[in-house]
């Protein structure tokens, strides 16, 4: 998927009410994860990504900063976002305890 004709989403763009579910690629654009939800906002905000198991069940949350995504909509208005961690390193990553 070529990523560089996607739009960047504005920074009011960043609520969970766009997010929400938002799938997560990886480096290799292998997919890595979703976004269940965040916590707080604006470069300091963190995306909580729902790493590894199978139709969401068995996925385990880690804490990415905001600033580790680079979160777009595709040419069909689908939101998503990229990362430089592939999902071996995801997952060795602290659990996110809500």
């Amino acid at each position: 998927m070529d990523h560089a004709l996607h739009d960047r989403l504005r920074a009011e763009e960043l609520t969970d009410a766009i997010l929400d579910g938002a799938a997560v690629y990886g480096p290799d654009d292998e997919k890595v994860g979703a976004i269940s939800h965040l916590h707080g906002s604006g470069p300091d905000g963190q995306a909580i990504v729902e790493v590894g198991g199978i139709l969401g069940i068995g996925a385990r949350p880690v804490a990415l900063a905001l600033r580790d995504l680079d979160l777009m909509r595709d040419l069909s208005g689908t939101v998503h976002a990229v990362t430089r961690y592939s999902k071996d390193e995801l997952k060795r990553m602290p659990e996110h305890h809500h």
